[in-house]
């Protein structure tokens, strides 16, 4: 299973595809959103966050552990990832505030940020370095 997603999620352009639609979707003027009356779920944003910070750790990750590192180099790589990650999400949330028109600084998107980011690095770390 493992091998099956690194030949199709393993690769660079995955990472950097994802990267690139967490800035776009973050970078959306608030008037482009939907209005959250329209979900049931409470609090559906920070979902959305955590989704969208998890799978930037994920897939950087993974990609990461294609290459021909050592276990303690992927470790280091792993960590570094992560705290890209959260740097990311709170750089975006002060993108929001000063340039971004309808949206607002919210540190519990930051929060959440951050709980995807680890998420993502755990998972990184409990399943890549077993294939490793």
């Amino acid at each position: 299973m493992i091998h099956l997603l690194k030949k199709y999620l393993g690769k660079i352009y995955s990472a950097i595809g994802w990267t690139f639609m967490v800035i776009l979707l973050l970078s959306l003027p608030g008037s482009m959103l939907p209005n959250e009356s329209h979900f049931s779920i409470p609090q559906f944003d920070k979902f959305v966050h955590i989704t969208l910070f998890g799978g930037f750790v994920l897939l950087w990750n993974f990609y990461l552990s294609t290459r021909p590192l050592s276990t303690k180099k992927l470790l280091r790589w792993f960590f570094f990832i992560f705290m890209v990650g959260n740097a990311l999400g709170i750089g975006m949330e002060f993108v929001q505030k000063y340039w971004i028109p309808f949206r607002d600084f919210d540190t519990v998107d930051i929060i959440a940020d951050m709980i995807g980011a680890g998420v993502g690095y755990g998972v990184s770390t409990i399943f890549f370095l077993r294939s490793v």
